[in-house]
């Protein structure tokens, strides 16, 4: 299964970017997207930021995934 994961652009150099979520940080390539910049939330699939969030947008995501983890977590321990 392939999933992406909306994450949060701290640092840009040239075609590439830091991002963070949740205290996980990676570089991924930005070149599909125009005009990214510091502080934007993107979705980040296999290494490339492939879609731009308005932040209102990413709390919502962000809580779908915490509520999957959680049934995850509690369905394995059955």
């Amino acid at each position: 299964m392939c999933l992406a994961y909306p994450m949060k652009i701290i640092e840009i150099k040239g075609t590439h970017a830091s991002v963070e979520a949740e205290g996980i940080k990676r570089d991924v390539n930005i070149e599909f997207l125009k005009n990214a910049q510091k502080g934007d939330f993107v979705m980040v699939h296999a290494g490339f930021a492939i879609e731009k969030f308005d932040s209102s947008k990413v709390k919502d995501i962000l809580d779908g995934f915490k509520e999957y983890k959680s049934a995850y977590r509690k369905s394995s321990k059955k």
